[in-house]
């Protein structure tokens, strides 16, 4: 057994992820005097969107949750994966190579969202990359400056991508949003009653300069050889190349449902689903910011803290001034949805023998005909690799309208001496 018993910890509030809506979570329920403990799998706080950010903040959003977070009282487990439920309470986690358990009175699921990859000849080619994925990278280090660089995909993740390349130094070739602009002139009217949200599109397109921005534009082919040359593009009519060192390539966002789902928590369309007070179908357990659904950082900070609230006080009436804010942020999350979805003709680009599961080298052909996720899975073995589909679940339920089965732990990958502690754990539990 590989369980390190002087490790568990107990806690009153347990905060599952380290981004906005987990960081605010956490300020909010340490606020009410609680034992509190903020969980992330990577080594320091900020998610995606704030990464490598706590000494250094982008924003005066991340400056203030920071300094907030810096006066709060709390434990945080960075390094931490959770990988299973050893029983209602009580989650398994993976730290250091060895397994612990961490329980808890009441628990808030702030696990995030993934890009969404579509699949395209030659998006497997090195250099193609998610474009939160390059960002990511140029955070941590990557020696992006200088390179060329195409931004592709949809919503408004590009712009923001987009302009910190380009002050890490790259040299950005264009950036093509496949939403036709006829919606994103809509949406930018939209935004009259929305004056911050004005700012931040007004200041990204300044950071940019005079970068091409072209709408009704999507990428159809990676060119090269054992690296990415060039890309080809289309606006559905005429199709042209441009060069380029590195794909930034995303087509939007899906939440991580995995926790949530092997928690037993109901799952609609769009997310986790929640009630007033962000509480799941399962009692004692709250989820807040994009695994409710994707809608952006002021709607995953306001659910974090109604979240925090109602977890830590067990008087949620105390986040009601907080409502109307997130109801607000939720009207303009559906305002997003609308004008960045994704069009019909993003289904058919890929070949017979492109790739859509990277993991098992399955090609668009042999899922032809498959009638089902779990036929997929049982006929190709689609979904079966080391990421568990989290990148050909989302889409084949984009091109095929699968819907994705049951998820078994352990959630990530764990050590292989770890392997049957896991499973003995979730063979006596209840899920």
């Amino acid at each position: 057994m590989f369980l390190d018993v002087s490790k568990n910890r107990s806690f009153d509030v347990l905060v599952i992820g380290g981004g906005p809506a987990g960081m605010a979570a956490t300020v909010t329920a340490s606020g009410e005097g609680r034992k509190v403990g903020l969980v992330d799998d990577n080594p320091d706080l900020g998610g995606q969107i704030w990464r490598g950010e706590r000494k250094k903040p982008s924003s005066a959003e991340a400056r203030v949750v920071f300094e907030e977070l810096q006066k709060s009282t709390f434990e945080a487990l960075p390094g931490t994966r959770i990988v299973g439920l050893v029983r209602p309470g009580t989650l398994l986690a993976e730290a250091s190579g060895s397994l612990v358990e961490l329980s808890y009175q009441s628990l808030i699921l702030a696990t995030g969202a993934r890009e969404l990859f579509l699949p395209f000849p030659g998006w497997t080619l090195p250099n193609v990359m998610g474009a939160g994925g390059l960002q990511a990278l140029a955070k941590s280090g990557l020696p992006i400056a200088g390179k060329s660089v195409v931004v592709a995909g949809s919503g408004p993740l590009l712009l923001a991508v987009a302009a910190h390349l380009k002050k890490k130094g790259a040299i950005l070739r264009g950036i093509f949003e496949q939403a036709p602009l006829s919606k994103l002139v809509k949406f930018g009217l939209g935004l009259w009653t929305e004056p911050s949200k004005i700012s931040q599109a007004i200041d990204l397109r300044w950071q940019i300069g005079a970068v091409r921005y072209r709408a009704g534009a999507w990428p159809v082919e990676a060119v090269g050889g054992e690296v990415l040359r060039s890309v080809k593009l289309t606006d559905g009519k005429k199709v042209w190349s441009v060069d380029c060192d590195y794909l930034a390539c995303g087509f939007g966002l899906v939440p991580n449902l995995e926790l949530p789902a092997i928690l037993g928590c109901s799952i609609g369309p769009g997310g986790t689903i929640v009630d007033e007070w962000q509480q799941t179908t399962v009692e004692n357990v709250y989820c807040a910011g994009e695994a409710t659904g994707v809608g952006g950082l002021d709607l995953s900070l306001f659910e974090g803290k109604i979240a925090g609230h109602a977890a830590a006080s067990g008087r949620p009436d105390k986040a009601r001034f907080l409502l109307n804010y997130r109801d607000k942020a939720r009207r303009f999350a559906r305002a997003l949805d609308e004008s960045f979805a994704l069009r019909d003709e993003l289904r058919h680009l890929a070949k017979a023998d492109t790739i859509v599961c990277r993991c098992e080298d399955v090609p668009a052909g042999a899922l032809a005909g498959r009638t089902s996720w779990v036929d997929a899975k049982l006929q190709t073995r689609c979904g079966m690799g080391p990421c568990q589909g989290r990148i050909c679940g989302a889409a084949t339920s984009f091109l095929h309208g699968w819907e994705r089965g049951s998820v078994r732990p352990p959630i990530f990958p764990v050590g292989v001496e770890n392997l049957a502690e896991v499973y003995s754990n979730s063979a006596s539990s209840p899920v």
